[in-house]
């Protein structure tokens, strides 16, 4: 069963405000980051959220998640501000982190020849 317009709708705004509240909110731990909220999942009831999530570059994927549990109660209470006219309740939040875009930086050095050969090191 596919996703419900109202479901989208959340989804899309969860992920704008999420993103501003981020580059807002982290802009002194994370210097020289690029946060980003790469995407939302949400469930048909609205209560509970999946927030994909990605930090470039990444050198402590650790740190940067600790970091983001440490703050979810907060990160939470300013979303709740941001959209209590439109939800009567804040869904509880997953943090995931997303490493797609090391593997897109990783693909583009290789390409590039910079990084590891994946052809050479396959025939070992």
């Amino acid at each position: 069963m596919g996703e419900t317009t109202r479901q989208r709708r959340v989804q899309n705004q969860i992920q704008q405000d999420l993103a501003e509240i981020f580059q807002s909110e982290a802009r002194e731990a994370f210097k020289g980051k690029i946060i980003s909220i790469t995407r939302v999942k949400i469930t048909s009831d609205l209560m509970d959220a999946r927030v994909y999530i990605s930090a470039f570059p990444m050198d402590d994927k650790e740190t940067f998640m600790e970091y983001v549990e440490a703050e979810a109660p907060k990160i939470k209470n300013i979303l709740g501000q941001r959209i209590r006219h439109q939800m009567r309740r804040v869904p509880n939040i997953q943090y995931v982190f997303d490493d797609s875009l090391d593997y897109v930086d990783d693909i583009d050095n290789a390409l590039k020849g910079r990084g590891e050969d994946p052809i050479k090191d396959s025939k070992k």
